[in-house]
This record gives C-alpha cells, structure tokens and sequence, in this order.
C-alpha cells in the first residue's frame, strides 16, 4: 500500500489576498446593485481619438 502524503498548510502569498479581496469587493457590489454589472469593459473617455465616431456620418458631407 502506499502512504498518504500529509497535506502541509500552505502560507497565504499575496496573489491569493488579493484575488480573496477582488472577490469580496465583487460580491459586495453585486449585492448592493439591482443585476448583473459587467466588470471587463472599461470606460472610454469622450476625448480618446475615435476613428469611428468621426466616420459615421461621413456620406451625409
């Protein structure tokens, strides 16, 4: 038979106190909103150049 290996207690490192305080915050902010928000996307700024904007009325000139 073979032996069981004992399961050492792992030290926390900082990736994993920082991953369980992103996941605390995110639990948070969805208990106090009234749905799902999405987190990836990030806010674009009115003053970012955008080539697109500019272009989509560009066959009315």
């Amino acid at each position: 038979m073979r032996k069981k290996k004992k399961k050492t207690a792992g030290k926390i490192t900082v990736g994993d106190y920082i991953k369980a305080i992103k996941k605390a915050d995110r639990d948070n902010e969805l208990s106090r909103s009234a749905g799902w928000q999405r987190v990836t996307s990030v806010h674009k700024s009115k003053k970012t150049y955008n080539r697109k904007t500019q272009r989509k009325n560009f066959t009315d000139e």
